[in-house]
């Protein structure tokens, strides 16, 4: 059994992979050196050095020359190597060495040639990333005899090389569709409006556009000029691969801000500001920064009182935050819970309800039933209840801990995220199954184990209390108490040093009635004297622990399919067969039965092996077909089109979601109702990894599943958040707008 506890902690507790670095990659200059020369009246030699690892697109190789008098070929390129390029379609690239010839006239007396040479090429391994578009212009003296001339790059002419990330969609492969230098794809201006506000604007070509929450601006040289709130006006929704549900603009948008001055003369300031867009179905640029110089006019007095009476700070709204701002704290989540305080209220009181939900009370009737049947000291008791609380609190510091990496790490992580990973759910179901097996008495664990203490079903001992309190804490985490659930929410919206305590309290809760039944004389007398129907109730709470296994099993299923869930039986039939077999040679038989006994069990977690290769299975989960599956991109066109949208967000995993569903969201009266209006039901399934519903919850500062969400026709906004827990009437309201 401690076998089986430390394999499902090390799955819990796996530290997250590293992200792969690009500080490794070369400046595009230097991994596509270009050499230019002309050797011959009428034809430019050009020449590329192609550094290892990376490659250039020859349909991305382009020349232009805007010089009066100079007309150019087309660029005579070797032919390529053939590749189907994800993204591209079917292309050729050049590795090493690449020479090619470009033809011109030129009037006369044209002495040099200006002409601007546009390459794209990729780093072929990891991290796997291509450069954008990259000009390099080039000032060529053309010969007066046979001396071939030499290339000079313009200084500065070039812009800086930054990686770009892939985005998928439609093949982008034509040559039409090149993506633009960044300089061209988004050119940013800023004036001044007003002496107390300035107007910047990001003009992008058909096909391009700006992130929203990627955008930020600062002042620099301003000591006595403070940047205020931008007043951005609604974006468009748009799902992006990397990034979730995000806010972008198309074509244009015009950005007011104001200033707060302290003095009204004329002065210069210097506006930072870096963002970041994309070229529709292709391309994500890098963050972009440009600085540009305004010069402020003149200010009165009233015009600077007036702009400092209705100055809100810039890091109050500013969707992103720069290196000289600070970001605001989660306001949402803090009034809702009153500050630190609150939350740690709600969350000792949401961990304390936790012990009710039939994923935990097994657990906790277990532990209250071995103190009751050993009749020990209160010293012992106390111990027990302090070892259990300890592997409470250890578990839910685990847990808080990976969550805050992982979310460090740019994962949008929730309540109940290991339940998404197909073999802790499997692992889990296995554990399970074992103490039913130990409560049923098939075996007894902890007898003769070099004397480390009692099992953890039958007798009490600090391993034994230690780690049915981390049991306690996993098979806690599908239930989501809409108490705890703010707690949560207040947690994982907040720095690092404030999310772990609560983390902490909420393990403090769940420990609670342990706790109390351990150090308070006056509950301990009140359990019933030990006798023999100790043994027979011991026996009876096997069975919700095999029905949570079932119920573990049929989550498997969803991920991973009907086979995963057959080869889990398998191994877990050879689980007991072992445990079985274990518990016959423990008294008779020598070390050959016991051999043998411990390869059967090591050998039932092979079938796990097999059921990992299954698939998903490809009807969707949702209740039926009334139900339509969640994409940003079909709410984005439901709200466009005046329908209202009932989005449910939930998990196979998540107990609150199934209860919520049979109650409300599968009865006719919800049906009828959403007929009745015209509202379309929207569900997504996070029972698996999905970014797409990860950014959905984050956007509504949702610890995890379930989060309802309704939007009513004709309303702007992000709609009206619906509590955990529903009843029709709740829902009916929303609906209807009817509610206050």
């Amino acid at each position: 059994m401690r076998l089986l506890l430390a394999l499902f902690l090390g799955l819990t507790l796996s530290p997250p992979l590293p992200a792969q670095s690009t500080d490794d990659l070369l400046p595009v200059e230097e991994a596509f050196v270009l050499d230019a020369s002309v050797p011959e009246p009428g034809r430019v030699a050009l020449r590329w050095e192609i550094a290892p690892d990376y490659y250039l697109y020859r349909s991305r190789i382009k020349v232009k020359s805007t010089q009066d008098g100079v007309t150019l070929g087309a660029p005579d390129l070797p032919p390529g190597e053939p590749r189907h390029d994800e993204f591209l379609g079917d292309v050729e690239i050049y590795h090493g060495t690449v020479e090619a010839s470009l033809p011109f006239t030129a009037s006369a007396g044209t002495t040099t040639l200006d002409l601007t040479v546009t390459v794209q090429g990729c780093h072929e391994v990891e991290p796997k990333i291509c450069y954008p578009p990259h000009p390099t212009k080039l000032t060529l003296a053309l010969p007066a005899n046979d001396t071939p001339a030499a290339a000079a790059p313009l200084a500065g002419s070039a812009a800086p090389s930054l990686p770009l990330i892939r985005l998928g969609g439609d093949s982008a492969g034509a040559v039409d569709d090149a993506p633009l230098p960044a300089e061209e794809a988004f050119v940013f201006e800023a004036i001044a409006a007003s002496p107390t506000s300035i107007l910047a604007r990001w003009t992008m070509p058909k096909g391009y556009y700006l992130y929203r929450d990627k955008s930020v601006l600062a002042l620099r040289d301003a000591d006595d000029v403070q940047l205020g709130a931008p007043q951005w006006r609604s974006g468009v929704p748009h799902a992006d691969e990397h990034f979730g549900t995000v806010e972008v603009y198309f074509d244009e948008i015009e950005l007011p801000i104001p200033l707060r001055r302290e003095r009204g003369e004329p002065q210069a300031i210097t506006l930072h500001a870096e963002y970041q867009g994309c070229q529709e179905n292709g391309l994500c640029y890098p963050v972009m920064e440009r600085d540009i110089t305004i010069d402020l006019p003149a200010a009165t007095a009233d015009q600077l009182a007036s702009a400092s009476a209705s100055f809100v700070p810039a890091a109050a709204a500013n969707p992103a935050s720069a290196d000289d701002q600070v970001s605001p704290a989660p306001t949402a989540a803090s009034a809702g819970s009153g500050g630190l305080l609150g939350a740690l209220l709600l969350a000792v009181l949401g961990g304390l309800l936790l012990n009710l939900m039939p994923c935990v009370l097994p657990v906790l009737s277990l532990k209250v039933l071995g103190l009751a049947q050993s009749g020990e000291s209160r010293e012992k008791a106390r111990s027990h209840a302090l070892w259990y609380t300890a592997g409470v609190l250890v578990s839910f510091a685990a847990v808080g801990l990976v969550v805050i990496a992982l979310r460090s790490a740019g994962q949008a992580l929730g309540w109940g995220f290991q339940l998404q990973q197909p073999l802790f759910v499997a692992v889990l179901a296995y554990v399970m199954f074992a103490v039913g097996l130990s409560m049923s008495g098939v075996i007894h664990f902890g007898a003769g184990l070099a004397g480390a203490g009692s099992g953890l079903a039958s007798r009490s001992g600090a391993v034994g209390d230690f780690f049915t309190g981390v049991l306690a804490v996993v098979v806690a985490s599908p239930c989501t108490i809409p108490i705890m659930g703010s707690a949560l929410a207040f947690a994982l919206a907040s720095s690092s040093l404030v999310a772990l305590p609560v983390f902490l309290a909420l393990g403090l809760g769940l420990a609670l009635p342990f706790l109390l039944v351990g150090f308070v004389p006056a509950l301990a007398s009140r359990l019933p004297r030990p006798g023999a129907w100790m043994e027979t109730l011991k026996q009876l709470l096997a069975f919700p622990m095999y029905l949570t296994a079932v119920w573990l099993l049929w989550i498997l299923g969803n991920q991973k399919g009907v086979d995963a869930i057959a080869w889990a039986l398998v191994g877990m039939t050879a689980l007991a067969l072992g445990l079985w077999w274990w518990e016959r040679s423990r008294y008779r038989g020598g070390l050959a039965r016991k051999v043998l006994a411990f390869a059967i069990v090591a050998a039932s977690f092979h079938p796990l092996s097999q059921a990992m290769h299954g698939e998903a299975p490809k009807a969707a989960t949702t209740a039926s077909s009334e139900w339509v599956p969640y994409s940003a991109e079909r709410l984005a066109s439901l709200r466009a089109e005046g329908r209202g949208v009932f989005v449910d967000m939930t998990a196979d995993w998540c107990v609150t979601c199934k209860v919520n569903e049979k109650a409300v969201l599968h009865t006719d009266a919800f049906r009828d109702l959403m007929a009745r209006t015209d509202t379309v039901a929207m569900q997504g399934d996070w029972t698996n990894v999905d970014p797409e519903i990860s950014a959905f919850l984050k956007t509504y500062d949702s610890p995890g599943v379930p989060l309802y969400v309704v939007f009513r026709p004709g309303v702007q906004g992000e709609g009206e958040k619906l509590p955990s827990v529903l009843t029709f009437g709740i829902v009916e309201r929303a609906v209807t707008g009817t509610g206050g």
